[in-house]
């Protein structure tokens, strides 16, 4: 059975690609560090993983408004790419 994604918090939910990914580095930073206490690094693994789904559901939205031109004799048209 497949893990259903979990609800984003709201300022996770607001996050540009970008500013989420920033966090995320931030975050892995932190925790590679060793300086962080437990219960702080469990939370911190959390928001990570929040953020991680974030950015993942950021760029495949990205990948399916990517559209590629193809040309059928003399008709042009666009179609989803297939990036995958």
């Amino acid at each position: 059975m497949a893990d259903q994604p979990a609800e984003l918090p709201e300022d996770i939910a607001a996050m540009t690609f970008e500013q989420a990914l920033a966090e995320l580095e931030s975050v892995v930073g932190k925790l590679e560090s060793g300086q962080v206490g437990l219960e702080e690094s469990i939370d911190m693994y959390t928001r990570g993983a929040l953020l991680k789904q974030h950015c993942a559901a950021k760029l495949a939205d990205a990948q399916a408004r990517i559209e590629k031109v193809v040309v059928t004799g003399d008709k042009i048209t666009a179609e989803p790419a297939d990036l995958g």
